[in-house]
């Protein structure tokens, strides 16, 4: 399995941009997941559920299943968040993972960059940063920078660092 990075400040698009190559990357014949990193609490079950119930009465673990999809909420119990190398083990295996978030991770990454946001760019401190997608010409860049309107050429890119070529019907690659 593949692993690759989106990076940038909040604002900067980052979301925007998976969500535009999942597809991409999924038409180059490749299966793709993702994990997303939040710097903030949050909860995808809500008081009143059953699982939410099993969750609150102590369990650490509650899978949640119907036809359609399943889904796995662990608690971690003041044990601190996982480290990335744990949360990727928990994954099944794909072609392609996609991480958005966990910049101090030492995968590859590509930056997303507006200068609209006024931030500075990550790529100058981080040596992870092997490309940029930016709204904006750069100069004096030490990788690539590719047109963050593009996202074909953005999933080209990406697969073809990650030496992904189109997948096979059996699911083999290239």
């Amino acid at each position: 399995m593949k692993i690759f990075g989106l990076a940038g400040w909040s604002g900067s698009g980052k979301t925007t941009l998976l969500v535009g190559l999942i597809p991409e990357l999924t038409q180059l014949g490749l299966t793709v997941s993702t994990i997303k990193h939040a710097h903030h609490r949050f909860d995808i079950d809500t008081p009143g559920k059953d699982s939410y119930e099993h969750r609150r009465a102590g369990a650490t673990e509650v899978m949640v299943t119907s036809v359609d999809r399943w889904a796995l909420m662990h608690e971690n119990r003041g044990e601190g968040e996982p480290d990335v190398d744990t949360l990727i083990s928990r994954m099944s295996p794909v072609d392609l993972l996609l991480i958005e978030g966990f910049k101090s991770y030492p995968h590859d990454k590509l930056e997303v960059h507006r200068p609209s946001v006024g931030k500075p760019l990550l790529a100058n401190e981080d040596e992870s940063i092997v490309a940029i997608a930016s709204d904006a010409a750069l100069t004096n860049i030490r990788c690539p920078v590719l047109d963050l309107g593009d996202i074909s050429m953005i999933a080209a890119f990406i697969a073809s660092h990650c030496g992904l070529g189109e997948t096979a019907k059996d699911g083999a690659t290239e």
